[in-house]
């Protein structure tokens, strides 16, 4: 009896010092029998892969990384073949799931994890509307373009100019009213970076200290000042 609860004790003692990692990524694809996933991220300017896994059969994946404030990853499917499809989600640590096909890897991926990523749901979901509008006035464009129709030419191109505008507007004011969420600065780095800087620092100087001082917080205020200061050199 007391070797059974010196056994117990050394299992409960190797289970909790075991290092759990930050970000646990789990996957399900549906109809997915062979290829492998990759888990990735931007880290300094360059995607770089942080786990995959091959899979074959029914194989559990699970994928892992370390992350020290709320981030975006990729999880890219190679199917050997010259496609390759990738998701990208906002993670934080704890659990993410994805869930998914095969046949529409990207198109099909609901996902369960951050609060990060319902906010940057609730963004994608109307800018995605205008991002297709965008490219159904740039095929009409071309078509005007090439029945030689000048007047409608310059009227898509006028709806074009106020559809960037409108983009620039609602990222901005999305930014604004989560301040206190990772996204915001995550959007003004990869959606409106070449916006005026007076916008930028307006939603820089509004998020708040949490926020500033994540990844995306950082790298906003870095980005800031360097644009500052090229404009007095």
């Amino acid at each position: 009896m007391k070797n059974l609860s010196i056994l117990l004790l050394t299992i409960i003692f190797i289970s909790c010092g075991k290092e759990q990692p930050d970000l646990t990524v789990r996957a399900n694809v549906k109809g997915l029998k062979k290829g492998t996933l990759y888990l990735k991220k931007i880290q300094d300017t360059i995607l770089v892969t942080v786990d995959s896994i091959n899979i074959n059969g029914a194989t559990p994946i699970e994928l892992y990384s370390s992350i020290d404030s709320p981030e975006v990853f990729y999880l890219y499917l190679d199917k050997k073949s010259a496609v390759e499809d990738r998701i990208e989600f906002f993670a934080d640590k704890g659990i993410t799931e994805i869930n998914t096909t095969l046949k529409n890897f990207a198109f099909d991926a609901n996902i369960k994890g951050s609060k990060q990523q319902k906010t940057l749901e609730e963004y994608n979901t109307v800018i995605s509307k205008l991002n297709n509008r965008n490219l159904d006035v740039l095929k009409e464009q071309f078509e005007a373009q090439k029945a030689g129709d000048t007047a409608k030419l310059n009227a898509l191109i006028k709806e074009s100019n106020k559809n960037i505008k409108r983009k620039y507007l609602y990222t901005v004011n999305f930014a604004l009213n989560n301040k206190d969420s990772e996204v915001a600065p995550y959007l003004a780095l990869s959606e409106i970076y070449d916006a005026r800087i007076d916008l930028l620092d307006t939603i820089n100087n509004s998020l708040t200290p949490k926020v500033k001082a994540s990844k995306y917080g950082k790298e906003l205020g870095t980005f800031i000042k360097e644009i500052k200061k090229n404009e007095v050199n």
